[in-house]
């Protein structure tokens, strides 16, 4: 689904990942990290898809909303995780969004 983002400027945190053979219970807690970033100040929206590659990306009121999310505790606990039992590889990229477009299939 596409994230119902208001009129820029706002920012994007592009999460790119390829998970390794063995990434148990890797879904369970990409769920739970939805349902907290969803309740973070400054959270505007969020889309996701994973196939070889999983591709998230998260939009943000502003620099002081990502840096608060990136220390949650338990995101913390989700990111070591990540680097030592589920990714292969992953690359983080922020981005400040000056504009956007409408939905043309409307």
């Amino acid at each position: 689904m596409i994230a119902n983002t208001p009129k820029p400027p706002y920012f994007a945190v592009i999460f790119t990942s390829t998970l390794k053979s063995s990434a148990h219970n890797y879904e369970a807690m990409a769920k739970k990290m939805v349902n907290l970033a969803q309740k973070q100040k400054g959270f505007l929206g969020l889309e996701s898809v994973r196939e070889e590659l999983g591709i998230t990306v998260s939009y943000w009121k502003d620099e002081e909303s990502i840096k608060s999310w990136k220390q949650q505790t338990d995101h913390l606990m989700a990111q070591k995780l990540g680097k030592e039992q589920w990714y292969k590889t992953h690359k983080v990229r922020i981005c400040y969004v000056t504009r956007d477009y409408p939905d043309l299939s409307k």
